[in-house]
This record gives C-alpha cells, sequence and structure tokens, in this order.
C-alpha cells in the first residue's frame, strides 16, 4: 500500500482550564487546506505551549496513524474523532509504530524527514481526548506515534505520498524503542543497540544509556525504572517503615549545628549507607497531635555500628527544637531506612565536592567514604561558610583531606570574625562563586557534588556548566522540597502558600505524611489520588502523564503500603510509590 499524508494539522497555544488550573498547550490541532511550509522547528501556523516537552528540532512535526484511529475509535465505542485528534500533525495512510524505524528517511512534498524517537508520554493527550489514561494507552496498547525531525524544509500538502529514501541502522521500531523505556524487561542487546542509532534523539539516547549503567555488574538495584526517574536509581531500603534506634551521642558541631549518634536498638549489625544519604526520623512532641516527620543527612563515616546525622537548629523550626531542647543521650527515635540517590559514585576521575553552609553534611560523609580507603583520586572541597562560629566540622575536614594524597581545598568565609585566621581556617573572604572554578583550575572532568541553599545551587550549576562540565556530570542535593514539575500549569484559582493541610475538615481516612514539607493530612476519597492530596497540600509535586506511565511522580514511600488505580504499566522501584495512580491502605509517609 502507498502511503500518503492525509491531513496537516496545526495550531497555536492556547489557555485551557483544567482542574482549577490553567493549563498552556499547543495539543488542539486542525486540518488546514492547500500547501504548508515545513521549517526546521515546526510548520507555519503550528506551536508548542510547553518546549520543553515538545517541540524543538528533535520533535518538529508528529506523526500519527490512520489506522491506530481507527483502533481506538472501536476501543472507546467513538465515532467523533476528527484529523488532529491526537494532537499530530500529520495524519498519515500507513507508516505503523511497528514498521517505522528510528533514522528512516522520507519525502514528502518537497521536504525530507528523519523519524527520532516516539512521541513523549504527556497528560495533555488525555485532555484533548477526555481520556486521563491516554498517555499509558498509548504506550500499553503500542500505538505511541512518532517524531520527525526536519531534514529539508519544504511544503508539504494533504494527499502527496510519503517516499521512503532510506532505511534507519539497527532496524528497531518505534514500538520497540517505547516499550524499551517505557515496558518492562529491557534487554541489554537492544539497549546497546539503540546507542547506535545517529538519528536517536539525544534525551532518549541518554535515557535508555541510565539503563545501561544501572545495569552494569556490581550494581545492586531496586527494581523500577532508572532512566524516568533517578528515585529509582539507588538500592531498595534496608527495613520498611520506621525502627527504634538509640542516641549514642549528642555533639556541637557549630552556633546552629549539632549532631545526632544513633545505634541499633536491640545492638545489632546496620546496613552500611551510602554515602551521601539521609536518614528519616518519626518524633513525637508531647504537645502535638500528629508526629513530626523530618529527613537529615547522614555526615559520619561508613559504619555498621551507628548512623551519625547533622541537624541545623532554625529559630523556628519544631522539630530541629524538639531534638535540641528535648531528646537526651540514651533516648529512642523512630527512624526510617538510609534513602537517597545523591550518593558517591564510583570511578577513578576527579572528584569535586562543592557545599554552602550546613550543606556540608552528605559531602561530609562522601569525604569520609574517600578518606576511609585512602583514595587515589584528585579530591577538591570547595566550601562556602559565614565564619569559623557558623562552619561545621572544620577540624574533621582538616583530618579527612590530609589522608587523601591529591586532596586540594578551598573555603570562603562570606563574614569572617577577628579572631578567624585567614590561610588556615579559611582561604578567601566572600562568598564561594563560580568565577573560583577558574582561578582554582578546577578540572572539567570531575564529578561533581553539590549540596547547599537553592540560590547557592542554582549559582554552583550554572558556573560549572558554564565552566565546561558536561551537565551529566553534577549532581545536586536540595535541603527540603525539590523544585515542582506541572508541564503547561500557567496558573491556578489560588496563589499557593507554604504546605498546609486541606481547607475544610479532616479527610475520615489514615494519615498522610509528606516528610519534605512537613505537613500531615487525613485521606479523603475525594481525591483520585495520593498526588491530588498532595496537591490540595500545596505540596510541591512533580508530575507529567498523571497516569503510571512516565514515572515522574515516582518518590519515596518511607512507611506504609499504597493500593494502584491504574496499575502502572511498569511498577515502581522497591520502596517507592507513583503518587500519581495510587491510594494509600493505611498510614503512609513520602518522601515529598
Amino acid at each position: 500500500m502507498v502511503a500518503r499524508l492525509l491531513s496537516v494539522n496545526v495550531g497555536l497555544p492556547r489557555n485551557v482550564p483544567w482542574h482549577g488550573r490553567t493549563v498552556r498547550t499547543g495539543v488542539w490541532k486542525h486540518p488546514v487546506e492547500g500547501p504548508r511550509t515545513v521549517r526546521r522547528l515546526n510548520i507555519d501556523g503550528d506551536g508548542q505551549g510547553d518546549l520543553a516537552g515538545h517541540g524543538g528540532e528533535q520533535r518538529a512535526v508528529l506523526v500519527y496513524q490512520i489506522d491506530s484511529y481507527r483502533y481506538w475509535q472501536e476501543y472507546f465505542g467513538r465515532d467523533d474523532f476528527g484529523y488532529g485528534q491526537f494532537g499530530e500533525n500529520f495524519t498519515v495512510e500507513g507508516l505503523p509504530d511497528d514498521e517505522v524505524c528510528i533514522g528512516d528517511r522520507y519525502r514528502i512534498g518537497t521536504a525530507v524527514f528523519e523519524v527520532t524517537q516516539p512521541r513523549v508520554t504527556c497528560y495533555r493527550v488525555g485532555l484533548r481526548m477526555g481520556e486521563p489514561r491516554m498517555a499509558a494507552l498509548l504506550v500499553a496498547h503500542h500505538r505511541p506515534g512518532f517524531y520527525f525531525r526536519v531534514i529539508t524544509e519544504g511544503r508539504v500538502t494533504a494527499g502527496d505520498e510519503i517516499v521512503k529514501v532510506s532505511e534507519g541502522p539497527e532496524a528497531i521500531t518505534v514500538t520497540e524503542i517505547d516499550a524499551l523505556l517505557y515496558l518492562p524487561g529491557h534487554q541489554r542487546d537492544d539497549l546497546e543497540r539503540v546507542q547506535r542509532i545517529p538519528a536517536l534523539s539525544p534525551g532518549w539516547k541518554a535515557s535508555l544509556q541510565t539503563l545501561i549503567d544501572q545495569g552494569g555488574a556490581g550494581k545492586e538495584t531496586a527494581g523500577g525504572n532508572p532512566a524516568l526517574n533517578t528515585a529509582a536509581q539507588g538500592p531498595p531500603p534496608a527495613w520498611p517503615g520506621f525502627r527504634p534506634m538509640r542516641v549514642a551521642r549528642i555533639a556541637t558541631e557549630s552556633r546552629d549545628i549539632f549532631s545526632l549518634t544513633l545505634a541499633a536498638h536491640p545492638a545489632q549489625p546496620l546496613p552500611v549507607p551510602l554515602p551521601g544519604q539521609f536518614l528519616t526520623l518519626r518524633l513525637h512532641p508531647g504537645s502535638q497531635r500528629s508526629p513530626l516527620i523530618r529527613s537529615y543527612s547522614l555526615s559520619g563515616p561508613p559504619d555498621a555500628s551507628r548512623y551519625r546525622i547533622t541537624v541545623k537548629h532554625e529559630p523556628h523550626g519544631r522539630a530541629s527544637g524538639y531534638l535540641l531542647e528535648h531528646v537526651r543521650e540514651g533516648d529512642l527515635l523512630d527512624v526510617a531506612a538510609p534513602r537517597g540517590t545523591f550518593t558517591l559514585a564510583p570511578g577513578e576521575g576527579p572528584v569535586l565536592l562543592v557545599s554552602g553552609g550546613v550543606g556540608v553534611t552528605p559531602e561530609l560523609a562522601m569525604l569520609h567514604a574517600l578518606a576511609a580507603e585512602r583514595s587515589p583520586r584528585e579530591v577538591w572541597w570547595l566550601h562556602g561558610a559565614r565564619n569559623g562560629a557558623e562552619r561545621a566540622f572544620a577540624e574533621e575536614t582538616r583530618t579527612l583531606l590530609d589522608r587523601l594524597p591529591r586532596a586540594r581545598a578551598h573555603v570562603c568565609y562570606s563574614a569572617p570574625l577577628p579572631d578567624d585566621r585567614p590561610g588556615r581556617d579559611y582561604a578567601a573572604k566572600g562568598r564561594l562563586s563560580a568565577a573560583r572554578f577558574a582561578e582554582l583550575g578546577v578540572p572539567t572532568e570531575a564529578e561533581a557534588y553539590l549540596c547547599g541553599p537553592p540560590s547557592f545551587l542554582h549559582d554552583m550549576l550554572g558556573g560549572l556548566v558554564e565552566y565546561g562540565l558536561e551537565p551529566g556530570r553534577i549532581r545536586t542535593e536540595t535541603f527540603g522540597t525539590e523544585p515542582p514539575v506541572t508541564p503547561g500549569v500557567t496558573a491556578t484559582t489560588e496563589p499557593a502558600g507554604p504546605p498546609h493541610p486541606p481547607q475544610g475538615p479532616p479527610g475520615p481516612g489514615p494519615s498522610v505524611s509528606f516528610a519534605r514539607s512537613g505537613v500531615s493530612a487525613n485521606w479523603d476519597p475525594k481525591h483520585l489520588s495520593l498526588l491530588e492530596l498532595a496537591e490540595a497540600c500545596d505540596v510541591p509535586v512533580r508530575w507529567t502523564c498523571r497516569t503510571g506511565i512516565c514515572h515522574t511522580c515516582e518518590t519515596g514511600l518511607l512507611s506504609g503500603e499504597v493500593a494502584y488505580s491504574p496499575e502502572p504499566v511498569d511498577p515502581p522501584a522497591e520502596g517507592n510509590a507513583l503518587t500519581c495512580c495510587s491510594v494509600p491502605r493505611g498510614e503512609v509517609v513520602l518522601d515529598l
């Protein structure tokens, strides 16, 4: 059968009301008559509302097949579909997903196109279709559609014949590569074949390379899909929920920073945490109806007998205040297993540890690990503090650096005290800034780890990239909530405030706690998912598909169990949950 272009569909972004929000989207496409010019980034008259997820050179033209139209009409029992229904630019006859291969090239009219990747999973196709599950169904039923890159700009017209001009290497179809990323069973041979396809978009190539890296020899993984969310890249938690641990020691580290050393109760060996991980504590102040749940970085050496966490006492911090004023050596605390994927990766190249203020804590654990093995790696320690009174672990850091044969340190004080000694206590006056990287000669091939306040992270990350480090070599850790990911959402009916219990009377269900946000609420079945409850609490959330396929919402399930509806196409990693399609089975604590 001759493949043919049935319809050219375009549409400019518009604002659409959705769940009390406003979504900016270009998913509404309509057919146009006559020829249209296709350019490198778009078709004349077309646009995308969210350029982070759609559009660009690798996703210039979205293609969908009339055979899939017929399939979905029968599946849903609908007869109201028109061209552009699935947000596609080209509705075609022929070019089925299970025959078209990544790298295939086609001539349509006077333009030439190359297949780069399957459709991006996104809730907006469900918004357009009136079917919230649509993003997951496209993957599960192997009918995603695909994107063209424009090789030769030109004019196309509905009715044009589609002529294949060359075949992509490795002969991996759109359906196969879509399943390779989103469905269980990632075969290493296929993953390695994919890397040999020049036409595959860089984003997909990087995601699939992550699956190769995470499946390497000697790496313990917790299942799930590490290509879609870093929450799946760590080992499974060593124990479920919370267990009692005894406070073995309390130490003052600076003016407002102190450490708690915790031992197993009863005494027994503990799993050795990865350097950079954190612990979550469940505290029970007498005046507090609900427990306080907070996470603190592990700052000590890798140890199977005890864990050290470090806490900054905030002036109005309920949890830090309780720990400082009421907890004593010998007390028992409820502790969840070590978590987190901001961990020191093995390797032989240079290591760059950059921290600001109390952000030193996870990086100190990394420095302990490097010193414990007398690592021959080049280690750079860059730290910024206000002064010696507010700097924690100064002497401990110096001792550890002295054990490393290739260590370099640079400490900045923004407001040194009279008794702070330049050249001994600190190297330079002022804030630690990106300009220091060039001055110090930091190697651009280093693996970098950044931890500190949000503004510090923003400056350091941008500075390292501008200096020449590859973004993939830079890892960051944020205390508190992570930045939200809500693609296309431009406004809400009311401005979001700090996290809080939902408006109205408490729900009748079990308690749901959001650890990073410091808020708890009783479950109410009027919310269709834990994600919706989090949104009602103004907890910063991250999502893309909202139906259990993209894993953007995957987060640590620190305690409790969840039930899924619908069942995710690929389950999350052990100890995690997909909040967009889950509800609590009892009390739960989420790392949100």
